[in-house]
């Protein structure tokens, strides 16, 4: 289903809130986040905000799960780095690298008023017995997959990649990540997916027959990725995010050209802004699948859209010599009070759908010791990764409270 313009595209973003900055750096406001109290010493902070596990093990229905605060907890990490190799990138695994704090690891979210269910492996996988999970998005959302791998192994797994046509091209250089992967938990016929789709849109190669090396890409704001559009009845459960991509760096080095309405879209559209590509194609891709959720009642499927992941460089971007040095938790407060969601494009995308919010954002804030930072295998001299997490870490949490609502 493609998405029609209006007459004046600056208008009908508008209408959408597709011209409003949420922008959510380190350097942006942190009103209704609040510091714990302070005390004597980072160990004695830390006694403080331990806290009982939750005694109720069903999840409360209507729950603000980004209302909360995150507090000390012994039974974490869910898994070891060292025991899930199988699924973790190596770069994110932080128990092989240098690192040797990893105090980030035990802790735990605590929604302000309701509990989320003590994940138990054995348990979710029954619950999702002869069912589909599927992640399709950026690196941020493969790292959301590779945590629920590992959260949910310890039996066999079969890979059934090649059933989704997912396959890497023959030719391809190593080191080139394939479109995803497919495993299939063969006790309980429950299958876990990821689907690289950085920006979410259909994306058709324009080939320039006489010049090969200027051949392009058509980003196809309307219109939902092909491999979205072919799988969705076979989804249980459906993950989307999208955001870090939607830069002027990424469009050239892709040579993605923009269109809508299957053509390329004028330059003086508002849409020529990737800030507003990116807005337009979120509320897109919505409503593409809630309006499949209501063609095919018989589809019951749990969609949500995840809320951006924060980066937190200072000094600098990643790679202009910003840092995230940090190592103690929660310079930043350890608490989330505001009601409404940080990412105000997702939260207005969902509005009035049955797509629901799976809002990582105020909460994944808090934590910026948790990030890879300057620890690689390999660490490329002056450049810091503040963007995607030491696994385990907050991904884990970001499961957990998908698991609550499913």
């Amino acid at each position: 289903m493609a998405i029609v313009l209006q007459p004046s595209t600056k208008g009908a973003l508008e209408s959408i809130g597709m011209v409003t900055d949420y922008a959510l750096s380190t350097q942006h406001d942190n009103q209704h986040i609040t510091a714990p109290s302070p005390s004597p010493s980072s160990s004695d902070q830390e006694q403080l905000i331990v806290s009982d596990p939750p005694s109720a093990q069903v999840p409360s229905p209507g729950c603000n799960y980004g209302k909360g605060k995150w507090v000390a907890d012994s039974r974490r990490p869910f898994y070891s780095g060292f025991r899930c190799k199988r699924w973790l990138l190596p770069t994110w695994n932080c128990r092989l690298t240098p690192r040797t704090d990893f105090s980030f690891e035990g802790y735990r979210w605590q929604p302000q008023d309701c509990n989320i269910p003590e994940f138990e492996r054995s348990t979710f996988l029954k619950r999702m017995q002869n069912k589909t999970i599927a992640f399709i998005g950026d690196s941020l959302g493969r790292q959301q997959f590779e945590s629920m791998m590992c959260m949910s192994s310890g039996g066999e797994v079969k890979d059934v990649t090649s059933e989704y046509g997912l396959v890497k091209p023959t030719g391809r250089p190593e080191g080139i990540s394939p479109q995803g992967w497919v495993y299939r938990f063969t006790k309980t016929n429950t299958t876990i997916l990821f689907h690289w789709s950085v920006t979410l849109c259909d994306q058709v190669p324009l080939i320039n027959k006489t010049d090969p090396a200027a051949s392009s890409v058509a980003l196809h704001l309307d219109r939902p990725s092909s491999f979205l559009t072919r799988n969705l009845h076979r989804f249980d459960v459906l993950v989307l995010n999208t955001g870090h991509h939607w830069n002027t760096a990424k469009l050239k080095a892709n040579r993605w050209v923009i269109h809508v309405n299957g053509k390329p879209i004028d330059k003086q559209s508002q849409l020529q802004y990737m800030r507003n590509a990116k807005n337009f194609t979120v509320h897109s891709i919505v409503k593409w699948v809630d309006s499949q959720l209501g063609l095919y009642p018989q589809i019951q499927l749990k969609a949500f859209f995840r809320t951006i992941s924060p980066k937190h460089f200072q000094n600098g971007d990643w790679n202009t010599g910003g840092t995230c040095n940090n190592t103690t938790p929660f310079t930043r407060g350890s608490e989330v009070m505001r009601d409404e969601s940080r990412d105000k494009v997702v939260k207005s995308a969902v509005r009035g759908t049955k797509v629901k919010i799976l809002d990582v954002t105020a909460i994944s804030q808090l934590r910026d010791e948790a990030h890879m930072a300057g620890y690689t295998p390999r660490p490329d001299k002056g450049i810091s990764d503040c963007l995607h997490w030491c696994l385990p870490g907050v991904p884990d949490t970001w499961n957990e409270l998908l698991i609550a609502q499913i």
